[in-house]
């Protein structure tokens, strides 16, 4: 599995994780403070798109993964 594919899975799963969390229909619901998290995780993937660099993917490849083509 390549960098760029872990962070869109971990973006993914933090933004479901997250409107789980936060709204108030939700069985898992906690505070609708983590909607703030959802629009955090959001406006971190709209600024890579941008800029075309990501925190989390330079993390990852500093770990050791592969990085994406």
């Amino acid at each position: 599995m390549t960098s760029w594919q872990i962070v869109r899975i971990a973006a993914g799963s933090f933004v479901l994780l997250s409107l789980a969390l936060g709204l108030p229909g939700s069985p898992l619901f906690l505070s609708q403070w983590w909607l703030a998290f959802t629009a955090f995780v959001g406006l971190n993937l709209l600024q890579s798109g941008f800029t075309r660099w990501c925190l989390m993917e330079t993390l990852l490849r500093k770990l050791g993964v592969r990085p994406g083509c």
